[in-house]
């Protein structure tokens, strides 16, 4: 069996990407035996944060249509780009060599760098943490500004994992206002994972910056994924402020128009967003027969009433 064959029985048969693959082929060092072959794939890194709209329920469903990752990617020579990278489920599934993330949550940047660099003091600090209801309020008083990255960081995972649903919204003046959870056992110091995403950002470039910034130095055949904020579905659908900024048409436009600009540069385009008029209407427009428009389901989770859970339509737009 030619190396080429063996990564794609491995893709096949434990349903794993394709850039993924060669990774775990190359730990086997020759043996693919599937108990270590599973292994690997077990013991591989995964987000870290609980995050509202992540990805990994879709990732399934973006491969069988075909469209991840895109075929003409080379992992081993281009960058991977996540500009809103959140919980960076799409990262942790692809774990590709050259990567760039960043998002304009800064208080999630400063938790990436601490675990890729300081991760055993992160760990500590969040040993000390308690799931109780007043403290957990005292915690989310604290003023940033008055934090080391270390203590930034472990508020940040505290936070997210004792808080209603793993969301993140942030009032006027930039402070986290979700209430208190009732998760009754929450993982707050999920060490051996924490040790894993260290490994696993050693080579990758995490920052605090507008996307547009980040995406200048993205050239043919690197490959981008946007999951932006989602454009609301109604006039009262929009949950959350992930940031102090809003991210409404003039926004989804510019964003519309970054994605295009991509294409035209030869990146690999793949963008998530919601089922709207408005989303399928501005993609259109581009009028290019490279740029598809995909319809995927995906879980609501975030309604306070389990009533208001279900699967809603989501847009996959991609231009390869």
């Amino acid at each position: 069996m030619t190396t080429a064959q063996a990564v794609k029985k491995i893709e096949k048969d434990f349903d794993i990407n394709a850039i993924f693959a060669p990774h775990v082929l190359r730990h086997t060092k020759g043996d693919i035996d599937p108990v270590i072959i599973q292994k690997i794939i077990d013991e591989k890194a995964k987000p870290f944060v609980k995050w509202v709209g992540g990805k990994r329920q879709l990732l399934k469903q973006f491969r069988e249509l075909g469209l991840y990752p895109p075929e003409g990617f080379d992992a081993s020579k281009n960058t991977y780009y996540e500009p809103f990278v959140g919980g960076g489920a799409v990262f942790f599934d692809l774990l590709p060599k050259t990567a760039v993330l960043s998002d304009m949550n800064n208080d999630l940047v400063v938790t990436y760098n601490v675990i890729k660099n300081n991760v055993e003091e992160l760990i500590k600090s969040l040993k000390k943490h308690k799931h109780e209801k007043e403290y957990f309020l005292k915690v989310r008083a604290r003023k940033v500004s008055e934090l080391s990255d270390v203590e930034i960081a472990s508020r940040f995972i505290f936070l997210n994992r004792t808080c209603f649903n793993g969301m993140y919204r942030v009032n006027s003046k930039g402070e986290f206002n979700v209430p208190f959870g009732d998760n009754k056992n929450p993982l707050i110091c999920d060490e051996e994972n924490l040790r894993k995403v260290s490994l696993a950002l050693k080579n990758v470039s995490i920052k605090t910056e507008d996307y547009k910034n980040v995406l200048k130095k993205a050239k043919k055949g690197d490959f981008v994924y946007f999951d932006p904020p989602y454009f609301p579905v109604s006039k009262t659908a929009s949950f959350t402020a992930y940031t102090t900024g809003s991210f409404l048409e003039k926004e989804q436009i510019e964003l519309r128009d970054t994605f295009y600009e991509l294409h035209k540069r030869g990146c690999f385009v793949m963008l998530s967003n919601s089922d709207t008029p408005f989303i399928k209407k501005i993609y259109s427009e581009l009028k290019d027969k490279k740029i598809k428009i995909n319809i995927v389901q995906a879980g609501r989770s975030i309604n306070s009433k389990g009533t208001g859970r279900g699967k809603i339509t989501e847009v996959l737009v991609t231009n390869y």
